[in-house]
């Protein structure tokens, strides 16, 4: 990305929300706009305009070809003796579209027609029950696509299915948007559809079915009920069918009346590329201007958050069509005075200004600002997919440790854990593992800060003994030599020389060597460690902290954190799963990758009830914890237990050392409205320390969105991790989801398998299986020990 650009996040001009664009449609206009009223139309502040790809002439030709098609027919019938009642032979051949002629179409290619998006035609009936009009309608829009594809158009606007109550109807569209992307070879294709079925909100152009007579009797629900989300189910048909496109979008019509939030939250996970706003969705305030309603503009407002945030394109609401038409440009003055100039201005002024464009303008200008965690370098990941850290075989860079480094919040927590604990040590007067030495007889809290990094707990270590007056000593252990180097540089230079800096995986330490005493080692009171996952416990932390556990003493001895808990919820996330979809060619295991991204455009398909909650907890880690370690168990079992083969735990052939750390879960999630789930959203709590004094609170951090904003507010050290599922779960409403999770071990690495089944219930007790995901395994990208 150009540097320069308004949206590049490391240039100066990053804004702090983003812009408008705004566009212009009229359902009236059958041709493109001529140079002079393109202009005249940006004038008035739109930044792009639509248009439509063939004229009136073409439509009429279309009919022509339709009715004389159906002339022939008949006199092929009365030529053999057959009744009007009787059937043509099926075998006859079809009514073929001629290609465009010059006069079918006012769309040729210009210097600006990669600013305009093309509009096929609204009287296309793809879903009409007639197979002649279906297929004259499917060799039509792929007419108008092609040639718009050739004229340069980058977007091409299909208006959707008008019904959801035939799914043959929806099914036939699903297929010719489908043919569409093969036959455009590189602009998008966008569906035009409702964000639901709410009366008026559809084209006003008569379909071709209706024009020719032959619209079948539209089916009405007695009730009078309106099905929220059959629109959604028909998209979900489309894009279904055209197998995820990278290229296939949708354009969502804005209703008067919005749904329930749970219906917004659903398309605002969708591909989103431009939201529609009709004339009559605007209220008149009390200057007599066009407004939205505060709904409507909370809608907006969050909508814009996402980083490819929709544009946005206002319908009939001017410049008039016809006084359009009739305008020509401007005199123009060749030497005209002050007072001349001005008035042209003013002129052009008052002409060009459109009410609807200012108020977006308003709304543009007062969008609520950017919160603590959307900075611009935030909001560039937002679903952006990024494979776990393997930090016990690879070596962190710099620049990884120093974005880990800029969350304050994080370790704020430590800090205050750590400090919680000096006190609770100098309040219940508990013993030290130090060992006096010469000219120092008090006791000294032994301290050892695990996997140190570049050494901001270290500091923080520092901080609360300086804070409480407490007397330590501390060791600082990371394996990486790289940052090994950094860690002496920061203690010579930042720390005054009070750490003891040790070059060592921490699951191979000797233990502690106290101040004056070179052949001694001794116990560690506070061990503290920042191991913690997406998962909590997916970039090894229980496997971690078992190898240096036996250092801390007994039974007085803290780690910090002292347990976390993993967390699971069931969500929808289309642009992810397509993402992932266009990856599987050069990457096998991508649906079996545990992936870390910062979520942003999904749906939580679940909702909290009684007993069951959107978020549920997994399974948990503390520490410390009585384990049976390699070495312990070699000696127990002799060295036979050496040379056992590695297989998928100890039932399989392995020693099964690491079978502590194994778990499985199995959750279940309540669904009240259909949908669909594309994987497993995760995320982790912990404890970093619980204050002896139970009056007080715990300290505590948590990702789980319910729970962030009151344990670690403006968190940012962690995304969430995502468990993808290879093929999209459908669901009908009322269905209860049963997710099992496994975190396996084979001894040498650690990997998760996972299975989602949908159950619907059809009965008081009685309930069936509609659907199952596949057993996913990510023993293949295992995270190594």
């Amino acid at each position: 990305m150009a540097s320069s650009s308004s949206l590049n996040p490391e240039s100066g001009n990053f804004h702090s929300r983003p812009n408008f664009y705004l566009g212009q449609h009229d359902q009236d206009r059958t041709d493109t706009l001529t140079d002079d009223q393109y202009y005249q139309v940006l004038d008035t502040g739109f930044s792009f305009v639509t248009t439509p790809i063939t004229n009136g002439r073409f439509r009429q030709r279309v009919v022509d070809l339709y009715r004389s098609h159906l002339e022939e027919r008949e006199q092929w019938k009365q030529e053999r003796g057959l009744s009007a009642s009787q059937s043509a032979n099926a075998s006859l051949p079809v009514p073929i579209v001629p290609a465009l002629t010059d006069k079918d179409t006012t769309l040729f290619p210009s210097s600006y027609v990669g600013s305009l998006v093309a509009y096929a035609s609204p009287w296309i009936d793809l879903c009409s029950s007639d197979p002649l009009i279906s297929s004259i309608s499917r060799q039509v829009l792929n007419l108008e696509v092609g040639y718009a594809n050739f004229c340069g158009a980058r977007s091409i606007i299909v208006p959707g299915p008008r019904s959801d109550e035939s799914g043959k109807d929806v099914a036939q569209f699903a297929r010719g948007i489908n043919e569409l992307l093969r036959v455009s070879t590189r602009a998008n294709i966008i569906v035009h559809m409702p964000m639901y079925r709410e009366p008026g909100l559809e084209e006003k152009t008569d379909l071709l079915s209706t024009t020719l007579g032959a619209a079948a009797a539209e089916k009405k629900d007695p009730s009078g009920e309106i099905d929220l989300f059959s629109a959604w189910d028909s998209w979900h048909t489309i894009r279904t069918a055209c197998t995820y496109s990278m290229r296939l979008f949708v354009a969502l019509r804005i209703p008067k009346r919005l749904p329930e939030r749970e219906l917004q939250d659903r398309w605002f996970a969708e591909p989103l590329h431009y939201l529609t706003f009709s004339s009559d969705i605007f209220q008149v305030n009390r200057t007599g201007n066009p407004s939205l309603s505060r709904h409507h503009q909370e809608m907006l407002n969050r909508y814009m958050r996402l980083k490819n945030a929709p544009w946005l394109i206002l319908s009939d609401v001017g410049p008039d069509p016809k006084k359009l038409a009739e305008k020509s440009s401007p005199k123009s003055l060749d030497f005209p005075s002050l007072a001349e100039a001005k008035q042209v201005l003013q002129e052009n002024r008052r002409d060009n200004h459109n009410a609807h464009v200012s108020y977006m303008r308003y709304l543009e200008r007062n969008q609520p600002p950017y919160g603590n965690i959307e900075s611009p370098t935030l909001i560039t990941f937002q679903d952006w997919l990024q494979s776990p850290l393997q930090p016990l075989s690879d070596n962190l860079e710099s620049a990884t440790y120093e974005m880990f480094e800029g969350d304050p919040v994080k370790y704020d927590q430590y800090e205050l854990a750590i400090t919680e604990a000096m006190r609770d040590w100098k309040e219940f007067r508990k013993p030290t593992s130090s060992v006096p030495y010469e000219g120092h007889s008090e006791p000294e809290l032994m301290v050892a800060v695990a996997g140190a990094g570049r050494g901001p707990l270290v500091t923080r270590v520092l901080r609360a003994a300086a804070s409480t007056g407490t007397a330590i000593q501390l060791w600082a252990l990371e394996k990486n030599q790289n940052a090994y180097v950094y860690l002496l540089r920061q203690n010579e230079r930042e720390w005054n020389g009070q750490v003891t800096v040790v070059k060592t995986d921490m699951r191979g330490w000797k233990g502690p060597t106290p101040k004056g005493h070179s052949n001694v080692t001794t116990k560690v009171d506070i061990l503290v460690t920042e191991l913690l996952g997406s998962f909590g416990d997916n970039e090894l932390s229980p496997e971690c902290i078992d190898g240096i556990q036996r250092h801390i003493a007994r039974p007085h001895g803290i780690s910090i954190p002292a347990s976390y808990t993993a967390h699971l919820s069931p969500i929808s996330t289309p642009r992810i799963h397509a993402d992932l979809g266009s990856r599987i060619t050069t990457d096998p295991h991508a649906f079996d990758t545990p992936w870390v991204v910062r979520l942003f455009a999904i749906d939580f398909v679940c909702q909290s009830v009684p007993l069951l909650h959107r978020f549920q907890e997994a399974w948990e880690f503390s520490h410390p914890v009585e384990v049976t370690r390699a070495d312990d168990f070699i000696e127990e079992h002799g060295m036979a237990a050496k040379h056992t083969t590695p297989g998928i735990g100890s039932m399989s052939g392995s020693s099964g050392t690491n079978e502590h750390n194994a778990r499985h879960c199995h959750l279940t999630f309540v669904c009240r409205s259909r949908g669909v789930i594309h994987g497993l959203a995760g995320y982790f709590e912990s404890t970093l320390y619980e204050p002896m004094d139970k009056k007080k609170e715990l300290v505590e951090i948590s990702t789980v969105p319910d729970q962030i904003d009151r344990k670690s507010k403006d968190m940012i050290s962690w995304f969430p991790i995502f468990f993808p599922l290879r093929q999209p779960l459908y669901f009908p409403q009322d269905t209860e989801l049963e997710v099992s999770m496994w975190r396996q071990t084979d001894d040498t690495s650690v990997w998760y398998e996972w299975l989602v089944e949908a159950f619907a219930w059809v009965g008081p007790k009685t309930r069936i299986k509609v659907g199952a995901s596949e057993l996913h395994s990510s023993r293949k990208v295992a995270c190594l020990m």
